[in-house]
């Protein structure tokens, strides 16, 4: 229906006439107002009006109001607090930063024998965030990776992928998938990742290791991937699929080898691929490393003990040879040892497990972390300590007749019947036990050292605490005292414990690495040396930089003459006491052999320490085989052999 409302002369357009009122009514409607009223009146106007009411206007103002600041707001979070971290996450879809890997450096021995070199090592990552978002795809993609790759099961993969969120920065990082993948696999899965989004293949830096002797692998360690705690404490200096040192030379030296990563700007495809390269900083190689090591004495060293070893039934036991001169380290075997090239190509599980289930724990590094009673190889520490307290003098005499006794207990020499009249020279030369019962905790009426005296010299001489040698897992021995007893033992100290402190038995313990370090005092005149591998660091491509610095740790801290009595004493083992075979060499040699008790149900263990030649040193040599039963059987003639080859061929 239409009405059609004839223009009055008269009338407001607004106005409709009484008459025509009939017509309307019951005909209703709204074109959209808030409220229609007809009014009439007789002979009066009717007027249609509209009201509105202006509290409902307050009301929605006030809830536009809040909508506004709210948005507001939004946009100042999203913009101002949150906007780096969803401009990085946008821009991620177009420009990334890639890490440009350093080239690691390089480990020479002293003469400049390579020994490591880097060599290519397949890597296979994921990036979450280019990942297929259809499932089904993401499945097929990892399927036709596990297949590929053979031995890495789909459900391995999809653990290493769970927990990824995909709104966050995580997602942009690279997950680690394999590593030291065959080259054939290589090709296979590089051809095919040019249409897998979000998988990468790149060509790390793997290391290989040559070992002219496997003891080498204790002292060069390994690399390996990085994992979640290594990368939590380096921070942003490494990335989830990088390498790091794990153990040795590798680990302790890794800012100096691992260099400075360079970054370059990519912008990337729909599958996350690299398209081009917007910019570019170029990395800084890491240096070279020029060990104090002589590889040749290294290997004629394990070739030697290997040998006796073998002989004697026996598989155990640790050598260290230094430069007195300045601590520099020239060759350190422990046995038995391990190949570092296993770990670094990846080790598996089963391998792995094998080492550690190996009685003789292959692992350890016996020279600077195993503990042992040193035996009579600190002999000549207390003979010093002795001289020095004017406790004795040179020419202080005891009588040896097979031992000493206190109450029930018995101390014995280890000649029955006794040394006879003994001063300290002889004392040394024969390891004669009842004149350092006497002069370490006192017999009868004379007054000895006693255990606060004997722990004094021995941690002056190095005993007692780390040597800081540059490896990990460095062994600080231990140097017992009466208040550790009471604590720990809850017993008091007897005469017995520092008899047995004086000849290097009971719970005193060092290590083979500290046996030689002291010995190094002895051979140098006073002298006591950080022991280092490091000798010098050159650039990636072997320019100079620099050589380490060699300063003493302390230096005459004991007289000179009183050195020279106990440097004649040692000398005497090999003329006329202990060690009378090496006697034979070539070159005059000082040292002390060692028979430590450390177990009632198996053979003591073996020492031998001394340095040559006698009047100008030039190396000291310690050897340690456990179980050997005496150091006169086993460690001198190994000490012999080796010896005799290096002043052959220096």
């Amino acid at each position: 229906m239409r009405l059609n409302f004839r223009k009055q002369k008269e009338s407001d357009p607004f106005v409709i006439q009484s008459g025509k009122f009939d017509q309307l009514k019951n005909f209703s409607y709204r074109l959209g107002w808030t409220e229609d009223s007809f009014t009439s009146g007789a002979g009066q106007r009717e007027v249609i009006g509209r009201t509105f009411n202006f509290s409902k206007l307050r009301i929605a103002g006030l809830f536009i109001a809040i909508f506004i600041f709210g948005l507001i707001g939004r946009v100042a979070w999203l913009q101002i607090a949150k906007g780096d971290y969803y401009y990085s996450l946008a821009e991620g879809n177009r420009i990334r930063i890639e890490r440009v890997e350093a080239k690691r450096g390089v480990i020479y021995d002293r003469n400049l024998n390579p020994l490591v070199r880097n060599k290519a090592n397949f890597l296979l990552y994921f990036i979450p965030i280019d990942l297929p978002k259809d499932k089904k795809e993401e499945n097929k993609i990892i399927s036709e990776i596990s297949k590929t790759l053979g031995n890495l099961p789909v459900e391995e993969i999809n653990n290493k992928l769970a927990g990824i969120k995909l709104n966050t920065l995580e997602a942009y990082q690279p997950v680690f998938i394999a590593d030291n993948i065959p080259y054939e696999k290589a090709m296979l899965l590089y051809l095919a990742a040019d249409n897998m989004p979000g998988v990468f293949l790149t060509n790390k830096t793997g290391r290989e290791y040559n070992l002219y002797a496997f003891s080498l692998s204790h002292l060069l360690g390994y690399t390996g991937k990085i994992n979640e705690q290594e990368l939590a404490k380096a921070g942003d200096e490494y990335s989830p699929i990088d390498y790091i040192g794990k153990t040795g030379i590798e680990y302790f030296w890794e800012n100096e080898l691992k260099g400075e990563s360079g970054k370059k700007n990519i912008e990337v495809d729909a599958l996350g691929k690299e398209k081009k390269i917007i910019s570019q900083t170029e990395p800084k190689d890491g240096n070279n490393l020029v060990l104090s090591l002589d590889i040749k004495l290294q290997k004629k060293l394990e070739d030697t003990m290997s040998a006796y070893l073998k002989k004697m039934n026996l598989t155990k036991g640790s050598a260290v040879i230094m430069d007195p001169n300045n601590g520099e380290i020239l060759a350190m075997v422990s046995l038995p040892a391990f190949n570092s090239n296993v770990f670094a190509r990846g080790i598996s599980t089963e391998e792995y497990q094998k080492l550690l289930d190996s009685p003789d724990n292959p692992l350890f590094n016996r020279a600077v972390s195993g503990e042992y009673a040193s035996g009579s190889t600190i002999k000549p520490v207390i003979s010093i300590a002795a001289l020095e307290e004017k406790i004795i003098d040179e020419n202080t005499s005891f009588l040896s007749t097979g031992g000493i006794r206190i109450g029930e207990w018995f101390f014995p020499d280890w000649k029955a019947g006794g040394h006879g009249v003994t001063n300290v020279r002889k004392a040394i030369a024969e390891s004669v036990n009842t004149f350092f019962y006497y002069i370490g905790g006192g017999y009868q009426d004379f007054v000895g050292l006693g255990v606060e005296k004997i722990v004094k010299y021995a941690k002056l001489f190095g005993l007692g605490a780390q040597t800081g040698i540059d490896l990990p897992g460095e062994s600080a021995g231990f140097l017992p005292t009466e208040e550790w007893k009471e604590k720990t033992k809850g017993e008091k100290w007897y005469i017995g414990d520092t008899y047995h402190l004086a000849i290097g038995q009971g719970d005193f313990l060092v290590t083979p690495l500290q046996v030689a370090n002291y010995t190094a005092v002895f051979a140098n005149g006073g002298s006591l040396y950080q022991p280092h591998l490091l000798k010098g660091i050159l650039s990636g491509n072997d320019k100079f930089i620099r050589e380490v610095e060699v300063v003493p740790v302390r230096k005459n801290f004991v007289s000179n003459y009183n050195m020279n009595v106990v440097r004649q004493g040692m000398r005497q083992t090999v003329t006329s006491g202990s060690a009378r075979s090496l006697s034979t060499l070539p070159v005059e040699v000082a040292g002390k052999t060692g028979t430590a008790q450390w177990s009632s149900q198996k053979a003591n263990h073996a020492w031998f320490t001394g340095f040559a030649p006698y009047k100008n040193p030039q190396i000291v040599i310690t050897i340690l085989v456990e179980e050997g039963v005496e150091g006169s059987t086993i460690a001198v003639p190994i000490a012999k052999e080796v010896l005799e080859w290096y002043f052959a061929n220096n």
